[in-house]
């Protein structure tokens, strides 16, 4: 595997796979890398000739008081776990290489409607710096075939609507989440929890399962659903931030009518805020 650091860098090995008719792949992320991450480029691979993925850090999607000074940089770790995965090219730009000019008012990717609700209620910006970066990445790489990971469910939906609005040839592959031992998903941000709490933690998709059963078997009174989660994530330490059960294409709240459904849950467990989702059909 090769590694860059510049855009220059990057399109011109880019260059010389397509001269060669290579279908391109790309996996972007923000580092810290666990095997939720190597499944996207293992996934990729199957899908094309060449891999690329990024990592950065990227600081326009993180609000007022996150964790973007905390967040994990461990790139030698990242490139021996991409090089043990099979990726070809791996981008790790400075800050100053993803964004020449004010990052703030010189220009960004707005999308909108999809990213009003759940986190993008809970954080304001959040979503406009992932679909800006998304796009500069885009533009920077030209993929065939970009994935991502189903555990950010919402950007997902966000950076497939961003593609097709801004006319990206571009194939996007969603990837199941890849969870550890109890259940918990996989993400770097577990990374702040005690061993207890990463125990306890497990909840969450706990809960999630037992909606999608009760939905299953016919229970149309989503709210008590919602409610009754929400206790037990109390009970377990969590902080809930929403528990909402939604339409899969729009993730507008879902009625008893809908057939394709996600769950989308959030909550803070310590020093960490979680995300997961459950899609399925009730059918």
């Amino acid at each position: 595997m090769k590694t860059v650091h510049t855009i220059e860098a990057l399109r011109k090995e880019i260059h010389q796979q397509r001269s060669k008719g290579k279908r391109i792949g790309f996996a972007p992320t923000m580092g810290n890398l666990h095997e939720g991450h190597i499944t996207l480029i293992k996934e990729g691979l199957k899908q094309s000739d060449v891999m690329v993925s990024s990592v950065f850090v990227n600081p326009t999607q993180f609000g007022e008081g996150e964790d973007f000074s905390d967040y994990p940089r461990t790139l030698p770790q990242d490139q021996e776990k991409l090089s043990a995965a099979g990726c070809h090219l791996l981008f790790a730009p400075a800050v100053d290489e993803m964004y020449p000019g004010d990052q703030d008012t010189w220009a960004k990717v707005v999308v909108t409607e999809v990213t009003s609700r759940h986190c993008g209620a809970s954080r304001p910006g959040h979503f406009d710096g992932v679909s800006t970066v998304v796009t500069k990445l885009f533009n920077i790489v030209q993929p065939d075939v970009a994935l991502f990971g189903k555990k950010d469910f919402q950007q997902l939906a966000v950076i497939r609507r961003m593609t097709t609005a801004l006319c990206f040839d571009i194939e996007i592959i969603g990837v199941d989440t890849v969870r550890e031992d109890n259940g918990l998903a996989m993400s770097s941000r577990n990374g702040f929890l005690s061993a207890d709490e990463k125990h306890r933690a497990a909840t969450l998709y706990q809960c999630l399962c037992q909606a999608k059963k009760d939905i299953q078997n016919g229970n149309t009174d989503f709210e008590s659903i919602r409610t009754r989660a929400n206790h037990t994530l109390q009970q377990a330490g969590f902080e809930p931030d929403y528990f909402t059960i939604c339409r899969a294409d729009d993730l507008e709240r879902a009625g008893p009518n809908d057939d394709k459904l996600v769950i989308l849950a959030a909550a803070r467990m310590g020093k960490a805020r979680l995300i997961d989702n459950i899609d399925f059909s009730r059918g």
